[in-house]
């Protein structure tokens, strides 16, 4: 029986708490582009805030991944579609929370902080290895 298979309607503790990650990302990223639009648009060039409204984007995107990867969760044995789940909080935090600072890196004094713009196309490996993660799962338990 898999680590994290869970026989009743009630979601394992596991499933709970990526739900919970992806909530509470859905919401930060409203909260992020209200504050985008509103306080930052004077202040940032259109690059600038274009690369913001990437990370906001992306960050929806894998919200909504993570809330589909544990539904999957529940459909399929095995590990991957946590595996998955993990994959995309990490790309969340390093591909969206790169571009919010590489945007804003000016206004908040981070400009000779050179090691951001690598760790975007990390984040962006994640949210692939996370996709893979799903196709896998999927076609492990078709």
């Amino acid at each position: 029986m898999p680590l994290l298979a869970n026989t009743s309607k009630t979601p394992c503790l596991m499933q709970r708490s990526f739900l919970l990650i992806a909530c509470l990302c859905a919401m930060f990223a409203v909260v992020i582009g209200v504050f985008g639009a509103h306080g930052l648009k004077p202040h940032l060039s259109a690059t600038q805030l274009h690369t913001y409204e990437i990370g906001i984007r992306y960050q929806f995107y894998h919200a909504f991944a993570i809330i589909a990867s544990m539904w999957l969760a529940d459909k399929f044995s095995g590990d991957l579609t946590t595996y998955a789940a993990g994959a995309f909080t990490l790309g969340i935090v390093l591909f969206s929370g790169s571009l919010y600072l590489l945007s804003t890196r000016e206004l908040i004094g981070l400009s000779s902080y050179k090691w951001l713009g690598p760790l975007t196309p990390i984040g962006g490996l994640c949210f692939i290895v996370g996709w893979l993660l799903l196709c896998l799962s999927i076609w492990r338990n078709a």
